[in-house]
């Protein structure tokens, strides 16, 4: 029984916050819209309080110049009406473009919060990513003012992605003048809630979990992270949303790889664990990336089918296991195609995998034919047979042309097989094994690939295959472009365990060739024609297929280096070096 006179504080219960973690189609504002207006009406049969989207989910997240076009951003506007319509009583924070009519840019990247048929506030992000693939301030005027709403008795504060993460989640050398994450705490929120579009890059979902629970215990608030599922074009994006307490304890973490819609309860005494696991180890993160890349970029461009040379090696090997559990081994059509210097054992290889893998028959093709041809087509203008690197080169296209062909006749895509390595260096060639609509390994070093290839042997029945489906030998073997006798990858390139310490750290860390040159194990040497591998491929890379980005720096968007140049990378003039002999490996241009 109460004392009498007595005040008696009665606090409210906790919030019932529903996370929408959804894999929006960039441009397909009705499609997207649609996925709101569902994970709406999950929310309230959970008896939700609140609802939260992804960042620009309308629109779907990278839209780049498609914000331009006339009628898009419109569309966003008027979805976000229909939104509040269906709302009902149910909070609904959702993420759009809309028009800025009095900013130096011509677009808001904002989140609206909708209910009961109205647009209650309008959040529009502060800070802009322009580093790596981001290129958000070429659109986007900044916001100017923190955004706090009450919801079921509690003060909840919207941040947009960089408003939170502020770079410090991912390798860029960039500073802000403003936290609006402390800024709204300091204007009286209880709880920070950010709409996120953070693309997958290994290792990241560690650091964005560490740096929520110190920031969570910094600012004694709970934090929501809502972050987008799905691949579109190159970017990938894991999910993994999460809601941590402000004792920096991890309240809920969503599952990764799938859209999902869950309910938490969200007060100011929850808590959650400390001892929360929610990552992977980085190969399965890995496999489970490309496997969605790959899945995404086929269903979104309207591709049921894809097409690869099977070579018996390592490359194709993997690139075939992850399209298979992508689409369906139904629907990952292989290609042999032998030259006279093809080794049994590596049709062996190739069989053996399509068997593994339980690909359709795959036809064979040998080049010899078409080779020869095309050497007594030269030889007629040329005077003498076409022999070294345009001989090897030859076979390549020759490939490239075939496979070509039987996609355009099976109405498939071509998936690219060459590794970032190949990529890094040039060893590949134009219009050959670069053939093809998306790099599906373009981003992993080959000691990576490696690594990975081994991982889906041992994880075979998690991977969706009865038997580990890469061959021995595969992966055993030396690696070769099997262009002329006996040829072996590091007949031309350095040992891969050495190349790709140099390619890590040149591409993905930005060291000079002085500062990579200055460790022990690496000889100045090597360093110095591996740098100058990668500088003199860019033309290459300029026109390679779309890379899937699982790195901090991939090949593509990420990385727009200038072609013709000059910079002297801490060695001398490459320009003087590469007339003094035409033959250093930064010349090369074979890999089929």
């Amino acid at each position: 029984m109460g004392v009498p006179g007595a005040v008696v504080a009665v606090q409210s219960p906790p919030m019932r916050l529903a996370l929408a973690q959804l894999n929006p189609t960039v441009g397909d504002v009705a499609g997207n819209t649609g996925l709101v207006l569902d994970a709406i009406d999950a929310a309230r049969r959970d008896g939700a309080d609140v609802l939260v989207a992804g960042e620009l989910g309308l629109i779907g997240y990278p839209p780049r110049d498609l914000l331009f076009r006339h009628g898009v951003v419109e569309a966003c506007e008027q979805a976000v009406q229909q939104i509040a319509e269906h709302a009902g009583d149910l909070t609904v924070i959702v993420g759009h473009p809309r028009h800025s009519p009095d900013g130096e840019r011509p677009f808001r990247n904002s989140a609206s919060v909708c209910s009961n048929g109205q647009v209650l506030a309008v959040y529009d992000k502060r800070l802009f990513p322009g580093y790596d693939v981001f290129d958000e301030d070429r659109y986007f005027e900044p916001g100017q003012s923190t955004c706090i709403v009450e919801v079921a008795g509690q003060r909840v504060g919207v941040l947009i992605c960089e408003d939170l993460w502020r770079a410090q989640d991912a390798l860029a050398e960039r500073r802000y003048p403003l936290e609006p994450a402390r800024e709204t705490i300091q204007a009286g929120c209880d709880v920070l809630i950010s709409l996120n579009a953070t693309p997958f890059v290994l290792g990241k979902g560690r650091t964005r979990l560490g740096l929520l629970r110190r920031w969570a215990r910094s600012l004694s608030a709970p934090i929501v992270a809502v972050h987008q599922v799905g691949a579109n074009d190159d970017l990938i994006f894991d999910g993994h949303s999460v809601a941590v307490a402000g004792d920096g304890s991890v309240i809920e973490v969503l599952p990764g790889w799938e859209p999902c819609v869950r309910t938490i309860e969200l007060g100011p005494d929850t808590r959650g664990s400390d001892a929360a696991n929610v990552h992977a180890e980085p190969m399965h993160e890995l496999w489970s990336a490309l496997v969605l890349g790959v899945k995404d970029y086929c269903r979104k461009t309207g591709n049921e089918q894809v097409v690869l040379g099977l070579s018996g090696g390592l490359d194709s090997s993997v690139t075939a296991c992850i399209g298979a559990a992508a689409l369906g081994v139904g629907n990952v059509l292989g290609l042999l195609l032998p030259s006279r210097y093809s080794s049994p054992e590596s049709e062996e290889d190739a069989k053996q995998l399509e068997s593994n893998v339980g690909l359709p028959p795959c036809p064979t093709i040998a080049i010899e034919s078409v080779h020869l041809a095309v050497h007594n087509a030269l030889a007629a203008f040329l005077g003498q047979r076409a022999g070294g690197v345009t001989d090897e080169n030859i076979q390549a296209r020759v490939r490239g042309v075939l496979l070509m062909a039987f996609t355009n006749a099976n109405g498939a895509l071509l998936l690219a097989t060459a590794n970032k390595s190949e990529l890094a260096t040039g060893y590949t060639t134009l219009y050959g094994d670069m053939c093809g609509a998306l790099a599906v390994l373009g981003d992993v070093v080959k000691t990576r690939v490696y690594e990975l290839a081994n991982w889906i042997n041992a994880n075979h029945e998690a991977c969706g295959f009865q038997s580990p489906p890469i061959p021995h030998r595969s992966i055993t073997k030396a690696p070769s472009a099997e262009l002329r006798p006996n040829q072996t990858d590091q007949d031309t390139l350095p040992p891969y365990e050495l190349l790709d310490q140099v390619v890590t750290r040149y591409i993905e860390l930005e060291e000079s060739a002085e500062q990579i040159s200055a460790d022990p194990t690496l000889d100045d040497e090597l360093v110095r024609d591996t740098v100058r591998m990668i500088d003199r491929a860019q033309y290459k890379r300029d026109q390679s297929a779309i890379v899937l980005k699982v790195t901090p720096r991939a090949f593509g968007r990420g990385r727009p280096m200038p072609i013709a140049m000059k910079w002297d990378s801490g060695f001398g003039s490459q320009e003087s070096e590469a007339r003094e002999d035409e033959s250093v490996p930064g010349s090369i241009e074979c890999r089929p």
